[in-house]
């Protein structure tokens, strides 16, 4: 007969729920019958030492944690910027925010222990700052060129550009294989601490709206606002039903990455046709969408134009995405799927995996820790510095 796990039910049932993981879900995991797991979370019963790792596995909590006389303190949860109709958080969400709470938090304490400065520009502006000026604080902080559109991606730039600066930013669309964010429920969220401060962008999209996404998240930081954010871009209706802080880091994204004066530098027929919108969105690395309403609140169109325009390019768009589609497939089919450590290094952030890195060939850390906060196993590591430094 298999040994019993012990367990502390109510903490076994905390892990689940805050996993946001349902009885039938958590159930399937162990191969049990829904009512068995209820037993074991009632305390009537107990699940077996292999059952209750497995729980733990899925529920991506130590082992250990199960036996506690009580349920432990937990990371505080985000708070919520999503408009009151947004999709819950499912268990992917619940997943990444809580490991990207865990890195950073454990940043945040080295570098408090080491005697670094606080990074002045977290919190330097409020709500009630002009969000131009705070694009152009942004803009000059990072050392960003608005008028500079020559690099391949845009993105990429932004990312380097505040990473050099000590901003953490972490990249993916899913947890592993079979867990996927949903963009519907999480598009980005930032955790604006002043020594480690932490982004995160759902790449479950183009980079278009990801740059926009990173670019708002990144204004989180500047008014020192931590929260989950989705519905990111600029908005011509139904404002009252978005968080204040949102309406505001979109505006704040919209200058960034379409000041004034470079929408007032676009060529006569920019305008023209939603071929031609299209065609300047790419250049600019932002959606057609976001560049259209800039436009509208510039008062570069009207709104018959603007609505126009909008089915115009959104034509163009899908055509693009069918393009793009076909063209991922071949690429797919020629190639493979995408490099392991390319996908590891850009959700764990690539300044933050260097860090963790240097503190374990350093001895500071010690492997286990190292292996958690970069999420591989320690036998990947050199593997793992071979495609950080090349």
């Amino acid at each position: 007969m298999a040994d019993k796990a012990y367990i502390t039910p109510k903490v076994l049932k905390w892990a689940r729920e805050s996993a946001r993981m349902s009885l039938e879900t958590a159930a399937a995991k162990v191969n049990v019958a829904v009512d068995k797991l209820e037993t074991w979370e009632d305390g009537e019963q107990q699940p077996t030492i292999k059952q209750a790792e497995t729980l733990a596995k899925a529920y991506r909590r130590p082992f250990a944690l199960f036996f506690l006389p009580e349920i432990p303190y937990d990371f505080q949860p985000l708070q919520d910027f999503r408009k009151k109709d947004s999709k819950p958080l499912g268990t992917a969400s619940t997943f990444i925010i809580r490991e990207i709470q865990q890195k950073q938090n454990w940043l945040s304490d080295v570098y408090k222990e080491n005697g670094e400065k606080p990074l002045s520009f977290v919190g330097r502006f409020t709500l009630k700052s002009n969000p131009a000026l705070v694009a152009k604080n942004i803009i000059e902080t990072l050392n960003i060129d608005p008028n500079n559109y020559a690099t391949e991606n845009q993105i990429r730039e932004w990312i380097e550009r505040a990473e050099s600066k000590g901003i953490f930013i972490s990249r993916t669309s899913f947890i592993h294989s079979r867990l996927k964010l949903d963009s519907e429920e999480i598009q980005g969220f930032t955790i604006a601490d002043t020594f480690a401060p932490f982004v995160f962008v759902n790449s479950d999209d183009w980079n278009a709206p990801q740059l926009f996404t990173l670019v708002h998240e990144i204004a989180h930081i500047w008014i020192a606002e931590s929260g989950i954010s989705n519905d990111v871009e600029p908005e011509i209706k139904h404002k009252d039903k978005f968080h204040p802080v949102e309406l505001f880091c979109n505006e704040v994204a919209a200058n960034a990455l379409m000041p004034n004066e470079l929408i007032d530098s676009l060529e006569k027929n920019a305008f023209d046709s939603g071929k031609e919108v299209f065609k300047v969105s790419k250049k600019l690395g932002v959606s057609s969408f976001a560049l259209l309403v800039r436009a509208l609140n510039l008062q570069k169109i009207s709104v018959d134009k603007y609505l126009k325009l909008k089915r115009e390019a959104d034509a163009e768009f899908k055509a693009f995405i069918l393009r793009e589609e076909q063209k991922k497939q071949k690429d797919k089919e020629k190639k493979g799927g995408p490099n392991y450590y390319t996908l590891l290094v850009n959700k764990n952030s690539h300044s933050f995996t260097r860090v963790v890195m240097d503190a374990f060939r350093g001895g500071f850390i010690q492997p286990t820790l190292a292996s958690t906060l970069l999420s591989t196993q320690v036998n990947n590591f050199s593997k793992l510095e071979n495609f950080l430094y090349k």
